[in-house]
């Protein structure tokens, strides 16, 4: 308890503090509401809601009124910006009393602590105050020559020797007039380097000039050939983008690479004196070249603040600033293909036959249920060295027609191409099974097959044909199934292993929660993995409602939630809108009509007429009505408006209608490529740089960011995302370095430098891609998918359609990252 006078019960430093708060907490608010342009009053009301433990979908979606209809997107960028100031005010407070207790603090002090708007400042205003071991200035300033360097630097006439002599004194380890002046220059080069004005102004000045530049490192020429195109490499930091950024510390951190950071490109033939840096430090204290005694020992005392403390500083500060900058990149790219993938065309409620291929091994067989509960399992060897052809081909008949079956999904990794055949031959042999066959991502499937979930899920049965389970199911509904794996396993970033954990974990996390809540999950056949994603719904209470729901059987409505152990009033008010309940007592529990807004409905019935039933989907009757009719107290225009959307079509799914591709006959290997064939492919990743197309090849093929269309593309995914099926002509193929080079752009003669005519350059390709190589999931002999590093091939999968229509492909599997698989699939990890 603070001791004082008290006021009311409170001590006047306690309301200090209280007001201090509240003054922080507006200026945050009121500093995003500026940066989102919306106002303060729709800050505050999100800000209260989040931190009462609101999700982001929950507010965007059913909270409308109380924050303005402030969207998902702005939700999440608000979010991010609120813990970011938090984190600036914690550490100012910090700051602040660390001054404090040094007795240091005075109002102007305080008020540049105050004025401070991001961590880099904050840390600039703070260093001449902080903490550290005993410095060569600290040593001289106990020994008292800090009155020598302040008499130099004011008084530039005074001999620096002569004024030295005075302070020569052996006892306080002063020996002789050279030792009180390295001490002098010692204050000096400390305090110039910590300045924060002074500082901050040479950091955006090296930023807007300076340059990163690398060189290979001296033997290292063969060991990392991937990285040649940066052995003499120099790039302005303004016009560097982050994959090649990234590329290049990834050649750093891996030895082969020297990276300097030049704070300004000078020209030809530039006169050797002071860089125009010293200059400005010069000038900020100044210091001037008159011919006085103490000038030239000054401008020695700048140079050698500038080379020795300063320049070492800025490179440290501009290192962490190009990195986040790249990381923030990347986490972006990562997390939109993450979105692209999970929200993928399902095939629906269809018995489906999922073929994890192998030639040794066999193909593993499964098949799973409308609701992907599996019916049986087996194992066939239709591929060398077994050649057990025809008796696979029967298998798979048999157990299609005992099960239902109208799906074959086909994983995409080794042997898929001939396990893909083999599906072609068992529809061509048996037509009556009226069989549809596509192919399927395995992302991430090895993560899942040997996790503790998959286990508890399939108890017993072996690893591999786990493996075929989810791949069946992913055709089903890709979301579905991919929650169950950690979102960075499914790897369909770029340098995804160099990046900041904390950082793409959440950023992945709100992506995938953010797809569930859009999408809506059925209460009664989803995974625990599943509705630990939904709104409002942990992983105890997720398998609550399992375990309840295997005990009582399903959910007849969603007031039957409330018999869940420990699903209480508020994480029901999360939940409850995004979980759906078909075929249950109230229509409505299948919509994403909340419950709490049922009495709109009520209202509306009250106008039309009739029940529910009648109303859900009658389009005729619902926009003859207008919706500010039924607004109250509560419930808004926007909340109405929404009403009436999904009423005229409830529980609609915002994801593609499934469709397929169809790879061509006789194109199954590399060699079997030719210039200038125009091909059917699948987006199987998309970088900063390009995208990569799978053909079927077993190789992905390259198509650079140049190559995309003839208009400029400043980002990829402007022109395809994950899952597309485009048509692509081949460029070039190096089937020594099991390279493809592709193009959107049909009309781009074969074998034309189509991708090195962009402003990234074509020598710049190589080396993006094979920069980011990285381990990822392979087979090792014995049939299971290994760890990261482990081999094997992998291959992107289109999916086939007997109408022979576009649609969503699938996404590359990785393990360690389906970017750094597609790398190697290239030829190129």
């Amino acid at each position: 308890m603070h001791r004082g006078l008290h006021n009311r019960g409170r001590t006047v430093p306690d309301l200090v503090i209280r007001r201090r708060i509240s003054i922080v907490t507006t200026s945050i608010h009121q500093r995003i509401a500026e940066e989102l342009g919306v106002a303060g009053r729709q800050v505050d009301a999100a800000v209260g809601l989040l931190d009462d433990g609101a999700t982001v979908p929950f507010i965007a979606r059913y909270r409308k009124e109380v924050t303005g209809t402030l969207d998902d997107t702005q939700l999440r960028t608000l979010e991010e910006r609120l813990r970011y100031l938090r984190e600036l005010e914690e550490r100012r407070s910090a700051v602040l009393e660390s001054v404090r207790e040094q007795g240091k603090l005075d109002d102007a002090l305080e008020a540049r602590i105050m004025a401070a708007d991001t961590k880099a400042r904050l840390e600039d205003v703070y260093l001449p105050y902080k903490p550290k071991r005993r410095t060569k200035a600290q040593i001289a300033r106990e020994a008292g020559l800090e009155p020598l360097a302040d008499l130099l630097l004011t008084e530039p006439g005074t001999v620096p020797e002569t004024a030295a002599a005075g302070y020569v004194d052996a006892e306080k380890g002063v020996a002789d007039t050279k030792a009180a002046l390295d001490g002098a220059r010692a204050v000096l080069v400390e305090r110039f380097t910590e300045d924060p004005d002074l500082i901050g102004e040479l950091r955006e000045r090296m930023w807007a000039r300076g340059r990163v530049v690398s060189a290979v490192r001296d033997g290292k020429e063969q060991e990392g050939a991937k990285f040649a195109d940066y052995f003499d490499f120099a790039e302005p930091f303004a016009k560097l983008p982050s994959h090649r950024l990234l590329a290049l510390f990834r050649g750093e951190k891996e030895e082969v690479l020297s990276l300097t950071l030049e704070p300004e490109e000078l020209p030809e033939n530039a006169p050797v004196g002071p860089s125009g840096f010293e200059e400005r430090i010069a000038e900020h204290f100044g210091i001037a070249d008159q011919g006085r005694p103490a000038d030239r020992w000054l401008a020695e005392t700048v140079r050698w603040a500038w080379r020795t403390r300063v320049l070492v500083r800025l490179d440290i500060d501009l290192r962490m600033r190009l990195w986040q900058a790249a990381e923030e990149e990347a986490v972006n790219v990562f997390a939109a293909n993450l979105r692209d993938l999970l929200l993928a065309a399902p095939a629906g409620t269809r018995a489906t036959m999922g073929l994890d291929p192998g030639f040794r091994t066999g193909v593993k067989v499964a098949v799973v249920d409308t609701t992907g509960k599996v019916l049986g399992t087996e194992t066939v060897y239709p591929h060398q060295p077994q050649n057990r052809w025809d008796q696979a081909v029967e298998t798979l008949a048999k157990t299609a027609r005992a099960h239902g079956v109208e799906l074959i999904a086909i994983g995409n990794g080794t042997a898929s191409r001939e396990t893909d055949k083999l599906a072609a031959d068992l529809i061509a042999r048996h037509p009556d099974l009226n069989l549809t066959k596509a192919m399927v991502s395995e992302a991430g499937a090895s993560v899942y097959s040997a996790s503790a979930f998959a286990s508890q899920e399939l108890p017993g049965m072996d690893v591999s044909l786990r493996g075929a389970v989810s791949i069946a199911r992913r055709l089903q509904d890709p979301l579905a199934e991919l929650v169950k794996i950690d979102p960075k396993s499914i790897g369909v970033g770029q340098y995804q292993h160099d990046l900041s954990e904390v950082k793409l974990s959440r950023s992945l996390d709100a992506v995938v929660e953010d797809c569930v809540n859009g999408v809506g999950v059925d209460v009664n056949t989803a995974s625990a993995p599943l509705l630990t994603r939904v709104s409002g719904i942990s992983a105890t209470l997720a398998e609550n409602i399992v375990a309840h729901r295997d005990a009582h059987g399903s959910f007849r409505t969603r007031t039957g939630l409330g018999d869940v152990a420990r699903l209480g009033p508020k994480a029901f008010e999360q939940c409850a809108g995004f979980l759906r309940i078909r075929g249950g007592d109230d229509p409505l529990d299948a919509s994403s009509v909340h419950p709490e807004a049922y009495p709109v409905v009520r209202r509306i019935l009250g106008t039309t007429g009739g029940d529910v039933a009648g109303l859900i989907g009658n389009g005729a009757s619902l926009r003859g009505l207008k919706a500010k009719e039924f607004v109250d107290e509560k419930f808004g225009l926007p909340t109405v408006t929404d009403i009436l959307k999904e009423l005229e079509k409830p529980g609609r799914d915002p994801r593609p209608a499934f469709t397929t591709a169809v790879f061509k006959e006789g194109v199954d290997k590399l060699g079997d490529l030719e210039r200038g064939m125009v091909l059917e492919g699948v987006v199987t990743n998309v970088a900063a740089f390009g995208a990569f197309v799978d053909v079927g090849v077993h190789q992905d093929g390259l198509v650079h960011i140049s190559a995309m269309s003839k208009n400029f593309v400043s980002d990829p995914r402007e022109i395809v995302k994950p899952g597309d099926v485009v048509r692509v002509k081949v460029l070039e193929v190096d089937i020594r370095r099991k390279r493809i080079s592709l193009t959107l752009r049909l009309d781009d003669e074969a074998g034309e430098k189509g991708s090195e005519k962009g402003s990234e350059g074509g020598t710049q390709r190589g080396s993006e891609r094979d920069a980011d190589g990285g381990g990822r999931q392979g087979r090792p002999k014995g049939g299971r998918r290994g760890g990261e590093g482990s081999g094997g091939d992998r291959k992107g999968g289109g999916r086939e359609r007997k109408d022979g229509r576009r649609g969503g492909g699938q996404q590359a599997d990785s393990g360690g990252g389906a970017l750094a698989d597609a790398l190697r699939r290239a030829g190129l990890g």
